[in-house]
């Protein structure tokens, strides 16, 4: 039943209507489109035509089709691109305060009884546990990701890894507690890796849904350019930390730095709490094509869009993390930088890489998902034996210039590039759980063990040889992955079948 309000010309108000009320009303819109003359008519002071197009079948608030037969709703869409970039910003920010940590303080005061180098080693063998927590967060919460909505997801998987970030600030030391001390360390990694295994996902499927078709690839891009912002804002944290006298960092210092993540919690959860799922997913779920098990969906009949996610990002996941983690500790150890310039360069690196995700993402709209992501895919095979005799010098120019590289096209580029083609790549039935499970599982084997494993190169083969065979090697995997992949741009998302 349709209740109508006589209100002022122009202005109406949201209205949920039945399917068969909605066309009744798409006919009037016809008859009053093609009056002689061409004119929309009113009707007691209330356009029809332009109400028509305004409501949807069933959904109570106010969209315009794409031309996808997708509503977009721009209001929400306003609040989605914001929660989606705070959101993403703050599992960053987690992550690097936590990797610039592991560099430069976790060493002396969790891992005192450690030689310095294996202190670090064991350090990135923390963070590593965090990326094996992402994909148990994956398919945890990816089994309502697909049945409750992605703002579930959003909001469950914010306080998850805002609340472990502010608990590690908490944790005791090793000369105060023991081996309890690192223990707790990586329960609390352990959860924060498992809200991140979320997180991502999460604000791309959702932003590329609500957002027109031909906006998709920069509206999922924000998802990155909020990482990139989080790096930006651990980076100031944590010069801002270095600003204290070296006693008093390691006594509480580093501390606030972990309890500085509660402001970053509260500022998403505002704006995701007034979130609300894409038309297309409600449409989904109301006529049923939601599976009641989307993570077997994944692993049953949507094997190819998940071995394509994770081969496609497997690469850029890598480089990613031996930038803005590995690089810190082989310029401070190896090369012998100050310290302090390694923050620093990587704020520089996080600025640029906000623009990098954002342009990346426009390009794929403009020109293709697949041209963009393999020119970025190619450019990384070939960076980073060029990138360590650059580190090696010492230069402080040299040094920022390739952090900035390093980000515009490893941490950013690839993420930008993607980000929509993720979420396009798998049908309706378990978007979610493909794009989080595909993602996650590479992150494992990708950044999770990078920096472990660069390190362990770097000791084995006595430089960086091996760590540049390593970079170009599994960045090959993701070029060859897009080469082959079908191209995605305007994909409709109401559509069952993969791409």
């Amino acid at each position: 039943m349709l209740a109508v309000a006589v209100v002022p010309a122009g202005r109406f108000q949201k209205t949920r209507v039945s399917k068969a009320t909605f066309m009744t009303l798409e006919v009037v819109k016809v008859a009053l489109l093609t009056y002689p003359g061409g004119q929309r008519r009113s009707l007691c002071g209330l356009s029809i035509g332009r109400m028509a197009e305004d409501v949807g079948p069933g959904v109570g608030v106010r969209g315009v089709d794409d031309g996808s037969g997708n509503l977009v709703d721009q209001r929400n869409l306003r609040t989605a691109a914001w929660g989606g970039l705070i959101g993403t910003a703050l599992e960053q920010y987690d992550f690097v305060i936590y990797g610039t940590a592991t560099a430069i303080i976790f060493n002396k005061i969790f891992f005192t009884q450690a030689d310095p180098a294996i202190g670090v080693l064991a350090g990135f063998a923390t963070y590593a546990v965090g990326f094996l927590a992402r994909p148990i967060g994956g398919l945890f919460f990816s089994r309502y990701g697909d049945r409750l909505g992605r703002k579930f997801v959003l909001v469950a998987t914010l306080f998850l890894m805002g609340i472990s970030t502010f608990l590690i600030g908490a944790l005791p030391t090793y000369e105060q507690a023991g081996l309890l001390a690192p223990a707790l360390l990586v329960v609390l990694r352990l959860l924060q890796g498992a809200g991140a295994g979320a997180e991502q996902a999460g604000g791309v499927v959702l932003l590329t849904e609500v957002a027109p078709r031909e906006k998709r690839g920069r509206y999922a891009a924000l998802v990155f350019v909020g990482a990139s912002a989080g790096t930006a804002l651990g980076a100031v944290v944590w010069i801002l930390a270095q600003l204290l006298p070296p006693d008093q960092l390691l006594a509480w210092g580093w501390r606030l730095v972990f309890f500085s993540s509660a402001f970053v919690t509260v500022a998403a959860y505002v704006l995701r709490r007034r979130l609300r799922d894409a038309p297309v997913f409600e449409e989904a779920k109301r006529e049923q094509k939601v599976e009641v098990s989307p993570i077997r969906s994944v692993f049953t009949v949507g094997r190819r869009p998940f071995f394509r996610t994770f081969a496609l990002n497997i690469g850029g996941n890598t480089q990613s993390y031996v930038f803005q983690v590995f690089m810190g500790s082989y310029l401070i150890q190896t090369v012998g930088v100050d310290p302090r310039l390694v923050p620093q360069a990587l704020l520089v690196g996080a600025l640029f890489g906000c623009v990098s995700a954002f342009v990346t993402g426009s390009l794929t709209d403009r020109f293709g998902r697949r041209p963009v992501i393999i020119a970025v895919a190619a450019f990384l095979v070939l960076f980073p034996a060029p990138a360590f005799l650059m580190l090696d010098t010492g230069n402080p120019a040299l040094v920022v210039l390739v952090i900035v590289i390093g980000f515009v096209f490893a941490a950013y580029g690839t993420v930008g590039s993607q980000g929509a083609a993720f979420a396009e790549l798998a049908g309706s039935r378990y978007r979610y759980a493909g794009v989080a499970l595909g993602r996650e599982f590479s992150a494992v084997l990708g950044g999770g063990i990078a920096p472990l494993l660069s390190g362990v190169l770097v000791q084995l083969t006595a430089g960086w040889v091996g760590v540049a065979i390593y970079m170009s090697a599994i960045m090959l995997v993701s070029l060859v992955t897009a080469i082959r992949m079908p191209e995605t741009r305007g994909r409709d998302l109401r559509l069952e079948a993969d791409a």
